[in-house]
C-alpha cells in the first residue's frame, strides 16, 4: 500500500522542488504543484510526468495535479518610429538579444503584421509557429529570445491584405502567446501611428516606448510624430536612439555621414526626452541581419551599441 512518503519517493527528483503539497485518500492522490513560472505547454507535460511516476504506484488508483499559478504580469516595451527603414527591427532585434545576455527573459512580438522581419533577423530557419488550441507557441531561438511573426504563419513572399479588425484579431493572437517564462516583451511596431499602435496602447498597457530614428530631418519629423502619439496615450517614451549614425568606410578607414549628424540627439534634447545613443551603418550589422545572427550575440565591436541602448533601458525598467 502506497504511502505519502512513497508518493514523494517516486516523484523525479527535477519536479520535486515544485511540489508543495501531497495527500492520498482512498486511493485517490492529491499533489499541488507550483507552476507559477510555466507556460501552458510546459504545465501540460509536467501534469503528465506527475500523473505517470505517482499513477504507476500500487495502491494509486487515481492522480490529481492541482496545478497553482499566480497570472504572470509581464511587461510590455514598444519598439517604434514615424516612418519606415530607419532600422526599427533590427534595434529590436538587437536589443531583444543584449537585454536577455544581461539575464532578463525576453520575448519579442513582430506586430509589424503587414512587413513582419523578426523571422529573419533571430533566425526562425524556415521553422513555422505551432499552437495548442488557440494558443501559439513562440519560437525559441538560440540567442535565448522567444518570438512570434506573421512571417511563421503565412507563405513565404506572400502579401498580406488585411483590413483593420483582421489585423487587430491577429495582433491579439502574438501577443496572447504562450510566453512561459518571458518577463518582458518587445513589440516591435510598424510604421507610423495607425490601428496597431491604438491597440497595443489600448489593450494591453505598455510600460513605456523606444522611438527610432536616423539623423536626417525627414525622419526626425516623423519621430516627433510617434514620440507625441505615446505622449497621448500617457506611455512613457524611455528616449530615441539613433541608427544609421555614421558610416566607417572599410577601405580607407574614413567615417562619413550619409544621413547626417546629431539629429536624434538634438531632437531628443528638443523634445525632452532621453537620448540612448547611436548605432552605426556597418555592413557587419547588415550581414548579421540577413543572415539572422543578431550582432548584439556576439563580443564584437558592432556589439556595444546595441548593449549601450539596453543597459539604458534596462536601467528605466528598473525604475519602473
Amino acid at each position: 500500500m502506497s504511502s505519502e512518503t512513497a508518493i514523494r519517493a517516486a516523484i523525479p527528483a527535477e519536479l520535486a522542488g515544485m511540489v508543495r503539497s501531497v495527500s492520498l485518500r482512498d486511493g485517490v492522490a492529491t499533489l499541488v504543484v507550483d507552476a507559477g513560472a510555466l507556460g501552458r505547454s510546459a504545465a501540460a507535460q509536467l501534469q503528465r510526468e506527475l500523473e505517470t511516476a505517482v499513477g504507476a504506484l500500487e495502491g494509486v488508483a487515481e492522480v490529481r495535479v492541482a496545478l497553482m499559478a499566480e497570472r504572470r504580469e509581464r511587461r510590455i516595451v514598444l519598439v517604434g518610429s514615424g516612418k519606415g527603414g530607419v532600422g526599427k527591427s533590427t534595434l529590436t532585434a538587437n536589443l531583444a538579444v543584449a537585454l536577455a545576455g544581461m539575464g532578463h527573459k525576453v520575448g519579442v512580438v513582430d506586430a509589424d503584421i503587414y512587413g513582419p522581419s523578426q523571422s529573419m533577423l533571430l533566425d526562425a530557419g524556415g521553422n513555422k509557429l505551432r499552437a495548442e488550441g488557440q494558443t501559439l507557441i513562440p519560437h525559441q531561438s538560440e540567442f535565448g529570445v522567444s518570438f512570434v511573426s506573421m512571417a511563421q504563419l503565412i507563405e513565404g513572399g506572400r502579401a498580406i491584405a488585411w483590413r483593420g479588425p483582421m489585423v487587430g484579431k491577429a495582433l491579439a493572437q502574438l501577443m496572447e502567446a504562450d510566453w512561459g517564462e518571458a518577463e518582458l516583451l518587445l513589440v516591435d511596431l510598424p510604421p507610423g501611428t495607425g490601428d496597431v499602435q491604438l491597440t497595443m496602447m489600448q489593450q494591453f498597457k505598455p510600460v513605456g516606448a523606444v522611438v527610432v530614428s536616423t539623423p536626417q530631418d525627414l525622419a526626425l519629423i516623423d519621430a516627433a510624430r510617434a514620440i507625441d502619439l505615446f505622449r497621448q496615450a500617457q506611455i512613457p517614451v524611455i528616449g530615441v536612439a539613433e541608427n544609421m549614425a555614421g558610416y566607417l568606410c572599410p577601405s580607407c578607414g574614413e567615417v562619413s555621414q550619409p544621413f547626417g549628424q546629431g539629429g536624434a540627439e538634438a531632437a531628443a534634447h528638443s523634445l525632452g526626452v532621453p537620448f540612448l545613443g547611436r548605432i552605426p551603418l556597418a555592413m557587419d550589422i547588415r550581414v548579421g541581419s540577413d543572415t539572422g545572427q543578431p550582432p548584439a550575440a556576439s563580443e564584437g565591436a558592432y556589439a556595444e551599441p546595441f548593449k549601450a541602448v539596453a543597459a539604458q533601458v534596462a536601467r528605466f525598467l528598473e525604475s519602473a
